[in-house]
């Protein structure tokens, strides 16, 4: 596991910023129309058009999938220096889940017709998103394996590593993870449900490996975690939440 340290927008390596060049990223921003939106609130339902894609410049956004039996799961967190959204044709694609603002964010919404015209002017721009694409692609994957071979107890465990690396700091009692979460919310980014996050919280609690106290998660045995995945090391580049 990475040491956890407070992360930047500037800092993170899976943050499209630390793929496009100073100029390219410029462009991007100037195609993108400022939006605010608060707590709770719906940037888009599924099923919505997907014509706009979504940066993140300040606070955090919660991507969900509804099952048909009426579980929810959390696909991904977006925090500052996220993009997120369908990449496709234009007036010919739905939003495949919900997202949903976790925390007060301010937006820059970039339309799907805008993004392809700059890749058309701009081939170094194409290449560079290009390669931020193939790397949010890898780090799904991982996630999904996280979920396929180490059952409840391993996933929640590499759910904690990641929200470690993506949103923790190092403290003296161990890696306190910025961001307030639930028995629930942590539920649905494994796919379980709650009553079976509360006992694993509470046996990992009981082995001394972590505190939970008013929502912050603080871990203090990187190591526990680990060797619970098979001592599996997640390249700092994928291990996002």
């Amino acid at each position: 596991m990475q040491t956890a340290t407070k992360q930047t927008m500037t800092s993170s390596p899976y943050h499209i910023p630390q793929f496009l060049s100073p100029a390219n990223m410029e462009r991007l921003e100037k195609v993108m129309v400022p939006h605010r939106a608060s707590e709770g609130s719906h940037l888009f339902w599924e099923g919505d058009m997907a014509d706009k894609l979504y940066f993140v410049k300040k606070g955090a956004v919660k991507l969900m999938k509804s099952t048909e039996d009426g579980r929810s799961i959390i696909l991904q967190i977006a925090q500052a220096g996220d993009l997120f959204g369908e990449f496709g044709d234009p007036g010919a694609m739905s939003f495949g889940y919900d997202a949903v603002v976790l925390a007060e964010v301010t937006l820059g919404v970039i339309s799907l017709s805008d993004l392809e015209d700059l890749m058309r002017s701009s081939g170094d721009f194409a290449v560079e998103f290009v390669k931020w694409q193939s790397l949010m692609q890898r780090a799904a994957q991982t996630k999904l394996r996280d979920l396929l071979l180490y059952g409840k107890s391993g996933a929640l465990a590499a759910t904690l590593i990641r929200l470690a690396s993506s949103c923790g700091m190092r403290t003296e009692r161990g890696v306190r993870i910025s961001m307030r979460l639930t028995h629930t919310d942590l539920a649905h980014m494994i796919g379980s449900t709650r009553e079976s996050v509360n006992r694993l919280i509470s046996e990992y609690r009981s082995e001394g490996a972590l505190d939970f106290e008013k929502g912050y998660l603080t871990i203090k045995d990187d190591a526990f975690f680990k060797d619970m995945v098979g001592g599996t090391e997640i390249p700092l580049e994928l291990c996002r939440i």
